[in-house]
């Protein structure tokens, strides 16, 4: 292929190895002699410099525009109150207050405000640097703890990122917003998954993601081996092509502990990924579509299909509120769900929350038979009307996040919007002088009331390229309260979100106590301090799991003095052990599958827990 290429690397979860694909990728093609850039587009918890170790040249930060009012000026006509529709600045009788984290800098209540009180300032939310490793050129964002837009500062790699032969987009996981902006505009898609239950559930999320954005892609097959054939027979049935199988190797795992790429300890996979970029090319050379629809929301086939009953959860007489303990993880695929669904089966009374709305996997464990499903509408989308439009192009030229454009088509003057990069903010609608353009509701996804076999359990499913994820955090959270107030279960055991952004602040604000499950990896002591800090920033009380802790027993102290420094102490170690890939392939939690090592770990985890959890309440 001459022409440059971009590639994006993605996974419907953490944790499959994707980022050990893209830094391997980019390293060999720039040893190659392939003029190659690596950009992290994971700024939530970006991992890809542990392995590739760059010099950093220059580093800059990454702003929003956010109102700040002049009082002097402002006459409190509340017209700033009316175009935002963050609630970001508000009215009262003697004076506007602004929330500069619910801001998403649109402008539009400067443009709103009739007496030009309004002027705007930088907000830092994150920094991007650049830096060189070896050949390979290093591009990566990170976002600031206890800020819950990941967009802007993925924008802000993309445009830093140099115009090359070959890109390497590490993409963040799942399949929200974080993750269109990241690869929307590649020229072709890696999806990295592993053959177990979650890894099919997760990779079909994505297929569908991808597919809706209309990029060619095919899928790595990480830890081969072990598991089912469930994900190959997927891809045959799917027509979509296998580029790649990584072996199930301890040698991998424990070279990724140290932050190294696993070319370094199986140098037989160069040649194969060399032969994965020719195929990525040649998939590349597919034709786009110029305009994308908006993805059509798929949801889990959790009921069937059946129709159900739309009755919200009723109350019973208002009791003292459950407490709630929340399984967070820095990062993906360090065992969060594992974990929590062997809590629920060691819990005597308990209620369950899947909080990891963006790539939920604990109903593949505790086969929910859902009682109740209700839509989640939880933003509002732009449209604009051809037969009004006039074509002036006033809200192409205002609209921040470029999702108003000129019409493609030839014969229509008109504007349209990209649903893909539209926000909802309104400033087209509020400054289109014919009236054509307005915001209309949207459904974002689906949240579910169940029965299991362990009890009751409230769990959602983020539609594909949906905004909002951590709205309907809150509201998965409300009503597993709820819903163990109406059982009289004083226990909810939430399934949180990995990283540290918004859905993860929805998690966790205002819990009884937050369980961190990391492992003894160098992503996982980098990704610890940060989550350590969300958790400071929240005030929520937090200890610490360290799962395949005899993975490297060096990091797993490591990580034990990093987490006393924090006030977290480390409540289990939990052994590395295969029995848990063969515990989700039955689709039991680990504890159900027999007494390995792993779960005579975890049930000594679920005792020091819960004492830790009744320390606090005394």
């Amino acid at each position: 292929m001459s022409r440059p290429i971009r590639i994006a690397v993605a996974s419907g979860k953490g944790g499959t190895g994707k980022t050990t694909v893209a830094t391997t990728l980019a390293a060999i093609l720039a040893e190659a002699g392939t003029c190659t850039a690596y950009a992290d587009c994971d700024v939530e918890e970006p991992n890809g410099h542990l392995f590739l170790r760059p010099t950093v040249h220059r580093t800059f930060d990454v702003t929003i525009p956010v109102p700040e009012v002049d009082e002097a000026r402002c006459t409190l006509c509340d017209a700033c109150g009316a175009a935002c529709r963050y609630s970001a600045i508000v009215s009262l009788p003697n004076r506007v207050l602004t929330f500069p984290k619910l801001c998403h800098g649109c402008g539009g209540c400067t443009l709103a405000c009739p007496a030009g009180a309004i002027r705007e300032v930088p907000r830092v939310v994150g920094a991007v640097e650049q830096g060189l490793a070896g050949r390979l050129l290093v591009v990566q964002g990170r976002l600031n703890v206890g800020e819950a837009m990941a967009p802007p500062v993925i924008r802000a790699v993309l445009e830093a990122a140099p115009n090359v032969h070959a890109l390497v987009l590490d993409a963040p996981p799942g399949t929200s917003c974080p993750v269109i902006a990241s690869v929307k505009t590649a020229d072709v898609v890696l999806l990295v998954s592993e053959p177990t239950p979650f890894g099919l559930n997760d990779l079909s999320l994505a297929v569908h993601l991808v597919r809706d954005l209309g990029i060619p892609f095919g899928v790595v097959v990480n830890r081969a081996g072990t598991g089912d054939r469930a994900v190959y027979e997927y891809c045959a049935d799917e027509g979509i092509p296998v580029l790649l199988e990584i072996p199930s190797d301890r040698r991998i795992a424990q070279a990724y502990s140290r932050g190294e790429l696993c070319s370094d300890v199986i140098p037989e996979l160069k040649p194969r990924l060399l032969e994965l970029y020719a195929g990525l090319c040649g998939l590349a050379c597919v034709d786009r579509p110029t305009s994308v629809a908006r993805p059509a929301a798929h949801f889990a086939d959790i009921a069937g299909g059946a129709a159900l009953p739309a009755e919200l959860v009723t109350l019973g007489k208002k009791r003292r509120e459950p407490d709630e303990l929340v399984v967070v993880s820095g990062k993906g695929g360090t065992g969060k769900t594992s974990i929590v669904a062997s809590f629920v089966a060691l819990a005597e009374r308990a209620a369950m929350a899947d909080c990891d709305v963006d790539a939920a996997d604990l109903h593949l464990v505790l086969g929910p038979t859902v009682q109740q499903r209700h839509p989640f509408a939880g933003g509002k989308l732009a449209v604009i009307d051809a037969a009004l439009c006039a074509g002036c192009e006033r809200c192409v030229h205002l609209c921040r996040f470029d999702a108003v454009r000129a019409s493609s088509a030839a014969t229509c003057a008109s504007c349209e919007v990209d649903p893909l990069s539209c926000e909802g903010c309104g400033v087209c609608v509020d400054q289109c002088p014919e009236h054509a353009a307005a915001l209309v509701p949207t459904t974002n996804g689906e949240w579910f009331v169940s029965d299991t076999r362990h009890g009751p359990m409230v769990h959602a499913r983020l539609g594909i390229a949906q905004e909002n994820s951590g709205k309907l955090v809150s509201l998965v959270r409300r009503h597993g309260k709820a819903v163990a107030d109406a059982s009289q279960r004083q226990l909810v055991l939430c399934d949180g979100s990995p990283g540290i952004g918004c859905p993860v602040i929805a998690s966790i604000s205002g819990a009884r106590m937050a369980l961190v499950v990391t492992e003894p990896t160098l992503s996982g002591l980098h990704d610890l301090r940060r989550v350590a800090e969300l958790c400071r920033q929240l005030n929520v009380e937090a200890v610490v799991c360290i799962n395949k802790a005899d993975l490297n027993s060096e990091v797993a102290d490591a990580i034990e003095a990093e987490a006393s420094r924090w006030g977290m102490p480390v409540v289990g170690r939990v052994r590395y052990d295969d029995s848990v890939t063969t515990a989700q392939v039955s689709r039991h939690a680990v504890v159900e599958h027999g007494d390995s090592p792993a779960s005579l770990d975890i049930r000594a985890l679920w005792t020091r827990v819960r004492a830790a959890m009744a320390s606090t309440n005394a």
